[in-house]
């Protein structure tokens, strides 16, 4: 994981933009893992179906202690969060204490149609990084869009392979995605420092 290369912006809240992050084995993972298939329905939300039934959380591949040996590089990568320099330097970073946190990662592949309405993240999460895969080169304007407090978009971070963000969730990190075509997918993953149990604790000095 290459933390080397930061961006730091300010505006419309406090991100970190990040290239070249990943070695290519890893990054292949991402892009050619197998991920559970279903029917879609989107609501603007991650749950994918405004009745509840949560079917777009079904269909994203969470790394845990069950499946791990089936991806082995992605499982480094947690450890590498887990580890207490890299959670010390993000922690520094942030500003934020992660000491007794937890890792969790999924991989993503938002299908056609998927879209994503201005939204701050829960509070649990202390930390969220998104970093892109584009296997199938798909536009850079699939990235994340950035919103004001009154949801104008103010900027997109652009959606380009091997590149990404992240940002500790406040009171106006407000962030979502405008439905704009995806032809095939957009792969990504999601890795979150989050303050609820998982199978990843960080690492104690």
């Amino acid at each position: 994981m290459n933390l080397n290369n930061l961006n730091c912006s300010d505006f419309p809240f406090k991100h970190w933009e990040i290239n070249n992050c990943l070695d290519e084995l890893t990054l292949n993972e991402i892009s050619y893992c197998s991920l559970p298939n279903g029917d879609r329905s989107y609501d603007g939300t991650r749950a994918a179906d405004h009745t509840g039934k949560g079917i777009d959380g079904k269909l994203r591949l969470f790394i845990d202690k069950d499946n791990f040996n089936n991806y082995p590089n992605l499982t480094k990568l947690i450890n590498r969060f887990q580890s207490f320099e890299l959670s010390k330097k993000i922690s520094s970073i942030l500003n934020k204490d992660l000491s007794n946190s937890y890792v969790r990662l999924e991989v993503i592949g938002d299908k056609k149609g998927f879209w994503l309405k201005p939204h701050k993240d829960i509070k649990e999460n202390l930390m969220t990084m998104m970093i892109w895969s584009n296997p199938y080169g798909e536009s850079e304007e699939l990235g994340t869009d950035l919103y004001d407090n009154d949801f104008n978009i103010v900027k997109t971070i652009k959606y380009l392979n091997n590149s990404g963000y992240f940002f500790s969730s406040g009171k106006d990190t407000w962030h979502g995605l405008e439905l704009k075509e995806i032809k095939q997918e957009r792969r990504c993953i999601q890795i979150n420092y989050v303050s609820f149990k998982t199978d990843w604790p960080v690492e104690k000095h």
